[in-house]
């Protein structure tokens, strides 16, 4: 082979080398990127455990300015303590989950915070889908179940998950699903609210002995007694004055 074509030929294949290596940087650059939690040594059932997330950057032009979280089945925001965070930065509950965030952060830096939970679900893992935000508006969607639902070149978004060990032994749920307040059943009487009812409902004996026109059965024999009084009076007036003529 002549030098000038061998030449030609090792420019072509270091112009293709280059290309193809451009092209793999490019492919596998976003899929590198993600979002994670961990926890050292997990375990279903585990009491106020520190979860870790980290949120890299996807944007080369706007800084991630809010993360928020959606909790797995058994965990609820009331049960999660915000620890630390980027600078400025806020937790806010929210009714699927909670909220980190404040100030954007510089271009290509990533989110880190911490948080504590109550108590871990009792289960195999734990999944926390989370939505990216950043400055521009952009939303990155960390939803994805599975890695592989992606566009089949790993540039899928697979939600942050936290494998956990097997419960310790003896280990319960402290966080039992809230019941309905029970109803108040309506005031009744009780044994020490009758005799009160009875007597306010019992007029005096004097009154239930009134005649019909209303008059209390006293006047008569109060009556009767003073006419006793004056026949007698009289009688006894009219036998001492015979006796005074005889």
């Amino acid at each position: 082979m002549p030098r000038s074509t061998q030449t030609d030929s090792l420019r072509r294949i270091g112009v293709l080398t280059s290309v193809a290596l451009a092209v793999t940087l490019a492919a596998t650059g976003p899929a590198a990127a993600h979002t994670e939690v961990e926890a050292e040594g997990a375990r279903a059932l585990d009491q106020n455990v520190e979860l870790t997330f980290s949120a890299e950057s996807e944007s080369g032009t706007a800084g991630i300015s809010k993360l928020e979280v959606i909790l797995p089945e058994g965990m609820v925001p009331q049960d999660v303590t915000y620890e630390e965070g980027p600078k400025g930065w806020k937790f806010a509950p929210t009714g699927r989950g909670y909220t980190v965030s404040g100030p954007k952060l510089a271009v290509g830096e990533d989110a880190e915070y911490v948080v504590t939970v109550r108590q871990l679900p009792d289960a195999k893992e734990v999944v926390f889908k989370t939505l990216q935000s950043y400055s521009d508006g952009k939303v990155d969607r960390w939803i994805e179940l599975e890695e592989a639902e992606g566009d089949g070149h790993g540039h899928g978004h697979p939600a942050p998950r936290l494998a956990l060990k097997a419960a310790a032994p003896g280990a319960e749920s402290v966080s039992p699903t809230p019941t309905d307040a029970p109803t108040t059943p309506a005031p009744s009487a009780t044994a020490s609210d009758e005799p009160a009812a009875e007597q306010s409902s019992t007029q005096p004996v004097a009154d239930d002995a009134k005649d019909d026109d209303g008059m209390s059965a006293a006047v008569p024999v109060g009556i009767g007694a003073a006419v006793v009084v004056v026949l007698g009076g009289g009688a006894w007036w009219m036998r001492r004055r015979r006796g005074g003529a005889a």
